[in-house]
């Protein structure tokens, strides 16, 4: 799966995002993401890494096999 898929799901449910992506391989398939949304203030951590997850569908585990993932809120 292509960075700028990744990216557009994840700003389709968090348009004030900022999202850094980086290839862990040279597949498609494995990426680190940092994403950052004032929407995730109050959110546990937890709560907002299933919410990114969320926004990806059924695309995780399919063509985006993996994605080491860090959530976080403005400062």
């Amino acid at each position: 799966m292509a960075a700028t898929e990744i990216e557009a799901l994840i700003l389709a449910a968090f348009p004030d995002a900022t999202v850094e992506l980086v290839a862990l391989a040279d597949d498609d398939d494995h990426w680190q993401a940092r994403v950052v949304s004032e929407r995730f203030r109050g959110m546990s951590r937890v709560a907002q890494q299933r919410a990114v997850y969320a926004a990806l569908g059924d695309r995780m585990g399919g063509v985006l096999h993996a994605l080491q993932l860090t959530t976080a809120v403005p400062t």
